[in-house]
């Protein structure tokens, strides 16, 4: 049985527990939030040693960190190496989003030593299994699609990625309304390009069924992918991305109605403005399901520092419901992220995150910022670092600049405003 059947039945399973215990939350709520979907658990019964966590209302904002080689650069020592940079940095899901290499033996390495969920998006090694094998991305073969999805969720994999809302309707309005930038989704593209030269619906769509059938033989949670996200500001909110959210709802509730997990994917591109209302169309067309936002960039002109525009986004977007950022690094547009650009990008997602957790009232994320505040109150430096989002970089800053006097710091030296007025209110 899956995690949602087992809800739906009562049943507080080892998850649900652990997590429950993690986030200082009553398990029977979190088993009812699971039960109607508001929240899901990836976790895959083949993935070992899985440290489980949960997304969805009622607990703390989750970020996810995507690693994964390309075909221009291959190098599976360095994804290890942003695997490990994105836990150290406190990433709570990973994403392999591999297209170049041997992206079998890279996933399984990458799930082998996560204790995070892991995601993919089967439909990029099915493409490239067609390109080599056929020639090229329209031999892709329905069976194949599906043979290359039960694959990576047999080997362990806990969501994955599935552009299921894309329809040939949704294609035919994008194109008659018009847009700046078109498709930009890359697993959006490789199916248009498929249902274009065969005049042929979805698969994913077409055969849902089937991919059900799959998830719920092994658990696995269905991120509904949005094909038809906005690359750029000037797209947002338009005709065919709601149209797609709208489908998406539909799906939703037929995943529900096989004991399938699912969560909601969302843009993309939008505008500051917009934001509060994209979060609401979502919990209202999806039925409260989880929702998993890429960013959102809040400005298209921030190439080589998107992981700000994200950071921006993502808070705005935390505070108004979303349930699961999707981090963005410098490299953003330019290039694939090296492992340093992986850390900047998931340390300021999680801050994003945690400036939304408070703004939503958690007490666990107030907790620590008022930790921090007594911390610098008696000028305690060491547990400064050690409540620090970023205690690798609080800590070289204080060590490559000592302070003449210990207990303050180089910006204020001995006129340290603390350190002068603290015996006149607590003497």
């Amino acid at each position: 049985m899956t995690q949602l059947r087992k809800a739906r039945d009562g049943v507080l399973t080892p998850e649900i527990k652990y997590i429950a215990g993690k986030e200082k939350i009553d398990p029977s709520y979190l088993g009812e939030m699971v039960a109607q979907g508001r929240v899901v658990i990836p976790a895959n019964r083949h993935h070992k040693n899985l440290e489980p966590c949960g997304i969805g209302e009622g607990l703390l904002i989750k970020v996810n960190s995507n690693i994964g080689t390309s075909s221009d650069h291959i190098d599976l020592e360095e994804e290890m190496d942003k695997l490990e940079v994105s836990v150290e940095a406190g990433a709570d899901t990973v994403m392999d989003l591999s297209t170049g290499g041997d992206v079998d033996l890279i996933r399984r390495k990458i799930l082998g030593a996560s204790k995070i969920p892991l995601g993919t998006v089967p439909i990029y090694q099915a493409v490239i299994e067609a390109v080599e094998e056929s020639g090229g991305l329209v031999h892709l073969t329905v069976d194949k699609l599906f043979e290359v999805i039960e694959r990576h969720v047999s080997d362990g994999v806990d969501f994955i990625t599935v552009h299921c809302g894309l329809t040939l309707e949704g294609l035919e309005m994008l194109k008659s309304q018009g847009r700046d930038l078109d498709i930009v989704s890359r697993g959006g593209a490789f199916l248009t390009t498929w249902m274009l030269h065969h005049e042929k619906e979805n698969p994913l769509f077409e055969y849902y069924d089937r991919l059900l059938s799959i998830a719920k033989k092994y658990d696995v949670v269905l991120s509904l992918g949005d094909s038809l996200r906005p690359g750029c500001l000037a797209d947002s909110t338009d005709r065919a991305q709601i149209h797609e959210l709208m489908t998406l709802g539909h799906l939703t509730k037929l995943a529900w109605g096989e004991d399938v997990q699912v969560m909601i994917e969302g843009p993309g591109h939008i505008p500051l403005h917009e934001i509060e209302a994209n979060i609401k169309l979502e919990k209202s067309l999806c039925n409260n399901a989880p929702f998993y936002v890429l960013g959102p960039l809040v400005t298209d002109i921030a190439a080589g520092h998107d992981h700000i525009a994200c950071a921006i986004g993502g808070a705005v977007a935390g505070w108004a419901g979303a349930d699961f950022l999707c981090y963005v690094t410098p490299s953003e547009h330019l290039s694939l992220p090296s492992v340093d650009d992986v850390r900047e990008g998931v340390i300021a997602t999680k801050i994003a995150a945690h400036a939304a957790d408070i703004a939503r009232g958690s007490k666990l994320a107030m907790e620590l910022d008022k930790k921090m505040g007594m911390a610098r109150k008696v000028l305690n430096w060491e547990k400064q670092m050690d409540l620090a989002l970023d205690q690798v970089m609080a800590r070289k800053y204080r060590q490559n600049r000592p302070p003449a006097e210990k207990d303050v710091c180089t910006m204020c030296g001995k006129f340290c405003a603390i350190k002068q007025v603290r015996d006149y209110f607590h003497g």
